[in-house]
Formats: structure tokens, sequence, C-alpha cells
């Protein structure tokens, strides 16, 4: 919708909304940038702490995907007049946990009442006007790094129907409340303190190697965003589209959720995977060998999600990342722009 609206001009304007980036981008100095996002959404989980959490695990992802640092943010919350405000109180406390852990300062926000709660944050951030992360850019060649697995969206909507087994629902909170700090450190060479100290040296070592033979970064990352709604498909599609390239992905390789499968073949399927799929699959084509339930999990949308790399260090960074215990793999490569645009082989 924004595409029809007359355009603004703005130099200041390093990121806006034309290639689908996950924040805007605001230059306000030589060397300072301002990240802006902003995202809330319905409980996706029956906990009101845990559903705080993962609304604000999600709302600064984008902020990470960017390559940014959150400075502060101000909470969004629709709430129903009638309902028990505990509840409420426990929804901001699970959200404010989070904000610390990121060191992230939240400086108010806004509330109205509706009949449904909805909960998120709007987060600014800092960034390096030089340094900015987008999802234009991929090259040939590149590979491409997963930092979570797949499936919040097919579990969450088995937490829904009171179906889903207890083991696929701790999987599937627990990497609904990651941040993506820590891969984000990884990426641009700045580990923080909240690694352990055994995991930070075992991570900055590996930095500390590449940063001496690439001196102005420790990796190169040609295109960078977090996996959402759109599911990996979905976003995939807005890298290769942005970058014009073509890309390959082996499903074989793919991290996915506990139960996540499982939820597909009992038909636990949110609408938006159906969505995501109407929208993208003219662009995919399958080898015969990829399952009919991986080739539905690749739209599913998800909650918080990982990031997506496309970097030519695809092993240094992979090693990287995973010394710091984010659980990074290998997904697929950059292909010169071809037909089908993806690729999808066992």
């Amino acid at each position: 919708m924004l595409g029809k609206l007359a355009r603004q001009h703005d130099p200041n304007v390093l990121v806006g909304f034309d290639h689908a980036d996950d924040a805007g981008v605001y230059q306000i100095a030589p060397d300072q940038a301002l990240v802006q996002t902003v995202d809330f959404f319905t409980p996706i989980v029956d906990d009101p702490y845990t559903f705080g959490q993962i609304a604000a695990t999600n709302s600064l992802s984008d902020v990470y995907a960017m390559g940014g640092r959150p400075l502060t943010a101000l909470a969004l919350v629709c709430f129903p007049e009638k309902a028990d405000l505990e509840i409420l109180e426990r929804i901001l406390a699970g959200g404010l946990s989070k904000m610390i852990e990121a060191n992230c300062t939240v400086i108010g926000g806004h509330s109205i009442r509706d009949e449904e709660t909805k909960f998120g944050y709007s987060v600014t951030g800092l960034i390096h006007p030089q340094k900015v992360y987008a999802n234009q850019g991929a090259k040939p060649g590149d590979a491409l790094i997963l930092t979570k697995a797949l499936g919040t969206g097919v579990i969450s909507t088995a937490i829904k129907k009171g179906k889903a087994q207890q083991s696929w629902i701790d999987a599937a909170v627990a990497s609904m409340t990651t941040l993506n700090k820590k891969a984000a450190e990884v990426i641009t060479g700045h580990l923080g303190t909240a690694a352990s100290a055994v995991q930070s040296s075992a991570a900055q070592q590996l930095i500390t190697e590449a940063e001496s033979q690439k001196p102005e970064a420790p990796f190169t990352v040609h295109a960078l965003t977090d996996v959402t709604g759109f599911g990996l498909i979905g976003h995939l599609r807005e890298i290769l589209l942005a970058s014009d390239v073509s890309i390959n992905i082996y499903a074989g390789k793919i991290p996915v959720l506990d139960g996540a499968l499982d939820c597909i073949r009992a038909g636990f399927i949110p609408g938006g995977l159906n969505n995501n799929r109407d929208f993208a699959e003219c662009l995919v084509e399958y080898d015969e060998a990829v399952p009919d339930d991986l080739r539905i999990l690749l739209y599913d949308p998800q909650t918080a999600g990982g990031l997506l790399i496309s970097t030519p260090d695809g092993d240094a960074l992979t090693k990287a990342l995973r010394a710091a215990q984010v659980p990074a793999v290998q997904i697929g490569e950059v292909l010169p722009k071809s037909r089908p645009r993806i690729r999808v082989s066992p």
C-alpha cells in the first residue's frame, strides 16, 4: 500500500520501504544513523509473561537484521477493558526482561482498549551509515546461512488447537525467546558481555583471525535479513529480487524444530503459510525427492525467526557463530540469475 502513495524525497533516508527491508535507516550525522522498526501481534502462547518475551524478541530482531544496536523502545498495547490487569502486567514484565537483555531502554508507549489483546514495540537503534546490512547485494557464489530452525508457525497453530506436545512447545518457545543479538554481534565483530567467558573467548578468537585477513571487517556479508512472517521462501524472494540473483536451497540441510513436521502432517497449517505459498511458490522449483511436508515448511511464517545471511565467508562465519553457541547452518548458495529463481534440492 505504501508503494501507491506519493514518494517523499529525503537524502537522509538510507533505507526506506523500496526493497521491503527489515527496518528504516535515517542518517542524523556523518557517522550515525537511526534504525527504526515496529511490530506487534496477538498472543501465540498461553502464558502472558512468555508472550511478552516473544513479542519483544520479535520487535528487536529487525534492528539486529540491519546490523544495528537497539537503544530505546515504546510499548504498543491493545487490551480488553474488562480483562484482568495482572495479565497485562505479566505481558509487560516479560517484554521488559528481553529489553533488559538487549540493553534497550523502554521509555514509554501507548495503549488502547481492544476486544483482542495485542502487544509489541516500536524500537529505535543506532548504526553507522557505512555499515548498514540490507537484503540487497547478494552475489553469485555466496553461501546462505540460517541461524534458527523453522517451524514456529505450525507449532503455534497446534498450540491454539490444544494439540501441541510439551516438547514441541518448549522447542518453539526457546527459539522465539532467543534474541538475534549474539548472531548480530558475531557478524559485526563486536561480541557483547551477554556471552559467557568461554563462548566469548572462542568466538572472539575466530573473529580476530578473520579480522587479520580483512582488517576492515571480520566477515563479508553481502545481504542480511531475518526470517519472519513471509517464511523462508518469502524472505529468499526479497533477497533475490533486490539482488537480481537466483538461489539454490538444500532441503535436507534446513534446521527444523521438534514437532514441526508432525504438525504439518496433522494439518495444523496457519493461514499465513497458505498465503505465503500462494504468493511466492511461482518462483520455486522442487527436486522430486524433496518431501511434501518439508516443501510446506519452507513457507511457514516465523515469529522471532533467525537471521538469513548471504556471505562469501560461509565456512568461517558459520564456525564463528557456532563458537558463540548460535546454531547456524549453511542451507544453500546464491547463483547467477536464471530459471527457476529458487531451486529446492534434496
